[in-house]
C-alpha cells in the first residue's frame, strides 16, 4: 500500500543533538547535524500541479478524445473501479463479481447492472486500497469492455456506450485490443518475418542459424557466453538461444535443487557455502527472497508484460499479470526456474553450474572469451580457457570478484548511488492492525478475504548544519522502507563468514508471524571519501566496512546485532529484553549508534517517528532493528553504449542486469537481459526487426529508491 506524505517541517524529541555516541573506529566520529528537517513525498493533484503538468495532462484529455473512431468497435478501458471488501469475493478472485458489475453499470450510467454480461469485461488489474484517508478499505479494478461483444450480448446498452466520453484515468478508448504474447511467441513471430526479409549474404543471418549445422558443415553458429544465472541472463539467454545462437550459460553457483540444500546448511549447521546461498545461484539473489515482480519502468510496458507471461508460461500463476503488486515466493520461484531451465537445454543451452570466471580473454582491445575454474576449488588451478564471439556480463550485485577483475584490465567502472540501513521487523499481526485496524481478522494468515498487510514510507531529512571537517556538504537525505516481505522472515545473505548482512523473504503465501523491511539511507561517493574510500571500487568497500563492524557487534557465527526500536531512538541499550526475531542464527543486543557514520543514524533516528505519525503503532517495544544492510542495488555501474550494450572499454563484453548497475529486481533485470538480447542478436545479424517496434523503448531503473 502506498502513501502519500504532505510537506511539513517537524520538531522531534529525538535524538539529542548534544550526545556524544561511541563509535568502534575514529573515523566514524562525525558531529550530529545541529537541525534536521524531515519533508515526504507528496503526488501533487489539483490545483498543486504545476502548470507543465496542467498543460500535459489538458493534452492527453484532448488526444484521448480525438482517438475515438467508433465507439462501438474496440476497446474500453475503465479504471478506478472501486468494490467495497464486503462486495467483493476477495483478493484470490479475479473474475467479475457482482459488486464489479454495479461499479461499471455506474460508470457507463446503465440502469441495471445485473442485465450487464460478464463476458463482455476481462479484469486487467485489481488491487487492494486501505489508506487511511479512505471511509472504508475497498479492491479497486481496471477493466477492458469489449464494445462490440457487449452490444451484441445485451443490445440496451448501446445508447449507453453512445453517451461514453473518454476521461483520462478512468474512462478511456482503444480502437483494438492490444495483444501481447509472451517472449516466446514473440520470436517465433519475428523470426518468421525475419526469414522472408534475409538475404544471401552469410554471416549470422537468422536462416544461416536456422538451418540444419549437419548437412551444411560450413556454416557454424554464433557462440555466446552469458555469464550469471539471475533474471538478466536467464532472459537474454532465451532470446538468444530462441533466435538460433549457440549460447553456455555459466552460473558460479548451483541449480535451485542444490542450491536449497546448501541454504538449509547454513541455517541448520552455520556452513556458508561461499559460492552457492542466498546470493549467488541459480535464478539470483531473488530467488531466496520475497519475489516481488513490482517494478518502476512501467507496469503495462510491452517488455514488461512479455517477461511477465514468460513467466506465467514457466509455470507462474496467471494472477501475477492482475494483481496490484504480484509476487511470487521462493516456493513457486524454484519450479518455476526448473521448468525455464529444461526450456533452455531443449534450445541446446550448455548450462555449467559450479563454474566461476576468473578472468577475460582479451585480444586487440576484443573480448573474446573467458576463463573460467571449478567453484568449489578454493585456488585456482589454471582453469580452463573457453573461446567465445560474445560474452555477457549478466553477474550480480554481490560479485565483487568480478569488478576487480575488471579493473584489473583498466576497465572503466563508475562508482554508483546506493542505500545502507537496518532491517526493521514487527509482528505481522500488528502491522495488520495499523492498516486495516477492524478489518485485520479477515487476514488469516495469506488465506483471507484480504492481502497480508504491507507498507511503503518515505522522507528526506535536510541537514543545515554539518560539520566541515567531515568533508560532507549539506544535502538533503531520503530515508525509506526497501523490499518489504509481509509475513517473512530475515535471512543471512552474506558471501564471506568475516562480514555480515541481511535481507528479508517470504513464501507464497506469506504466512508467517513477522513483518519486516528494510529502513535504508542514500549514499554517495561523498560518504565514501569521507571514510578515505577512492575509486571505482569505492562503494564496494563502504558495503564491506560496515557488514565487518556488524559480524564484530554480533560476536561472530552469523549472529545478528540487534535493537528495540524505542532503545534506538533513545540511544541505550538494554540488554535484559528482545522481543523474537525471525532470524534462525540468532540476534544478540547492541547499540546499533555505533555501527554507521552519525549521518546515517541521524536520517533513520529522525525519520522513525516521522514513519510512526503516518502509521502509528510502527514504534513499539516489539519492533526490532537488525543490521546490517548494505546490498540493496550495484554499488558500481559499467558503462555501456545505448544502443549496442556493448562495454565502452573493450569490444565484445556486454554488461546487463543488476550488477552491472541497470536493473533494480527481478522484473527490470530481465527486461534489460531482454534488450541486451535482442540488441546482442542484431549485432551479429541474427535479428533484423526494430526491437522498439515489439517491446517498445528499453527504460534502465539506476539507483533503486523505493
Amino acid at each position: 500500500m502506498s502513501l502519500h506524505f504532505k510537506f511539513f517541517p517537524l520538531s522531534l524529541p529525538y535524538p539529542n543533538p548534544n550526545v556524544v555516541r561511541p563509535c568502534l573506529s575514529p573515523r566514524l566520529r562525525y558531529h550530529c547535524p545541529q537541525a534536521l528537517q524531515i519533508l515526504c513525498a507528496a503526488k501533487r493533484t489539483g490545483k498543486q500541479r504545476y502548470p507543465s503538468e496542467k498543460k500535459k495532462l489538458k493534452l492527453k484529455r484532448k488526444e484521448a478524445i480525438s482517438d475515438v473512431s467508433n465507439k462501438f468497435e474496440g476497446i474500453w478501458r475503465l479504471s478506478n473501479l472501486a468494490v467495497s471488501v464486503q462486495n467483493d469475493p476477495g483478493m484470490d478472485f479475479l473474475g467479475v463479481s457482482d459488486g464489479l458489475l454495479q461499479e461499471i453499470a455506474k460508470t457507463i450510467k446503465f440502469p441495471v447492472a445485473s442485465m450487464l454480461p460478464a463476458e463482455a469485461f476481462t479484469v486487467i488489474r485489481k488491487s487492494f486500497d486501505a489508506r487511511k484517508m479512505l471511509k472504508e478499505p475497498r479492491f479497486v479494478y481496471t477493466v477492458d469492455m469489449d464494445a462490440s461483444q457487449l452490444i451484441s450480448l445485451e443490445p440496451r446498452t448501446q445508447d449507453f456506450i453512445s453517451d461514453l466520453e473518454p476521461r483520462v484515468g478512468f474512462v478511456e478508448y482503444r480502437p483494438q485490443e492490444r495483444v501481447s504474447g509472451d517472449l516466446l511467441s514473440i520470436i517465433r513471430n519475428s523470426k518468421s518475418v525475419d526469414k522472408q526479409r534475409s538475404s544471401a549474404k552469410g554471416g549470422y543471418s537468422i536462416c544461416a542459424s536456422s538451418v540444419d549445422t549437419n548437412k551444411n558443415p560450413t556454416i557454424r553458429k554464433l557462440k555466446i557466453a552469458v555469464v550469471g544465472g539471475g533474471p538478466s541472463g536467464l532472459f537474454a539467454t532465451l532470446v538468444l538461444a530462441e533466435l538460433g545462437a549457440d549460447v553456455t550459460l555459466i552460473e558460479r553457483g548451483q541449480s535451485v535443487e542444490r542450491r536449497g540444500r546448501d541454504i538449509g546448511a547454513l541455517m541448520v549447521r552455520r556452513i556458508l557455502e561461499s559460492e552457492s546461498n542466498f546470493c549467488f545461484g541459480e535464478g539470483g539473489a531473488g530467488t531466496w527472497s520475497d519475489g516481488k515482480l513490482v517494478t518502476r519502468i512501467g507496469r503495462n510496458s510491452d517488455s514488461v508484460l512479455a517477461v511477465m507471461k514468460t513467466l506465467v508460461h514457466f509455470g507462474a500463476p496467471k494472477n501475477i499479470l492482475i494483481d496490484g503488486k504480484p509476487h511470487l515466493g521462493t516456493d513457486r520461484l524454484i519450479p518455476l526456474l526448473r521448468n525455464f531451465r529444461q526450456h533452455l537445454q531443449r534450445l541446446g543451452v550448455s548450462i555449467k553450474f559450479g563454474t566461476r570466471v576468473d578472468d577475460l580473454m582479451i585480444e586487440n582491445g576484443h573480448v573474446v572469451g573467458i576463463k573460467v575454474s571449478d567453484s568449489n576449488e578454493r585456488l585456482q588451478h589454471g582453469g580452463q580457457k573457453l573461446g567465445y564471439d560474445a560474452v555477457l556480463l549478466a553477474v550480480g550485485h554481490s560479485a565483487r570478484d568480478i569488478y576487480q577483475m575488471l579493473l584489473s584490465h583498466n576497465f572503466h567502472l563508475v562508482p554508483k548511488d546506493f542505500a545502507v540501513g537496518l532491517r526493521i521487523e514487527h509482528p505481522q499481526e500488528l502491522i495488520n492492525s495499523i492498516q486495516y485496524s477492524g478489518l485485520a481478522a479477515e487476514v488469516h494468515c495469506g488465506r483471507g478475504k484480504v492481502p497480508v498487510a504491507d507498507y511503503k514510507i518515505a522522507s528526506y531529512v535536510n541537514g543545515e548544519d554539518v560539520d566541515t571537517s567531515s568533508n560532507l556538504e549539506p544535502k538533503i537525505r531520503s530515508c525509506y522502507s526497501f523490499c518489504m516481505c509481509p509475513g517473512g522472515q530475515v535471512v543471512l545473505t552474506s558471501t564471506d563468514p568475516s562480514e555480515l548482512c541481511i535481507n528479508g523473504m517470504s513464501f507464497s503465501r506469506r504466512a508467517s508471524k513477522w513483518a519486516n523491511a528494510a529502513l535504508v539511507v542514500n549514499v554517495s561517493t561523498k560518504d565514501f571519501e569521507a571514510l578515505n574510500f577512492h575509486g571505482p571500487l569505492a562503494g564496494v568497500e563502504f558495503q564491506r566496512e560496515f557488514e565487518r563492524r556488524a559480524a564484530i557487534m554480533g560476536g561472530g557465527n552469523f549472529v545478528v546485532p540487534a535493537q528495540t526500536v524505542t532503545d534506538f531512538l533513545e540511544n541505550k541499550l538494554s540488554v535484559k529484553y528482545l522481543p523474537p526475531s525471525s532470524y534462525r542464527l540468532g540476534v544478540v543486543a547492541a547499540n546499533l549508534h555505533e555501527l554507521f557514520p552519525a549521518q546515517i543514524t541521524d536520517a533513520l533516528q529522525y525519520s522513525i517517528p516521522m514513519f510512526d505519525q503516518e502509521l502509528p503503532g510502527f514504534i513499539s517495544n516489539k519492533a526490532l532493528l537488525h543490521g546490517v544492510e548494505t546490498r540493496t542495488s550495484s554499488p558500481v555501474q559499467i558503462p555501456r553504449n545505448s544502443e549496442t550494450y556493448e562495454s565502452i572499454s573493450f569490444k565484445g563484453l556486454y554488461p546487463i542486469g543488476e550488477g552491472a548497475g541497470y536493473a533494480g529486481g527481478i522484473v527490470s533485470a530481465a527486461v534489460d537481459g531482454v534488450h541486451a538480447g535482442f540488441a546482442v542478436a542484431k549485432n551479429f545479424d541474427l535479428f533484423h526487426n526494430d526491437i522498439e517496434l515489439i517491446l517498445g523503448k528499453a527504460q534502465s531503473v539506476g539507483f533503486v529508491k523505493y
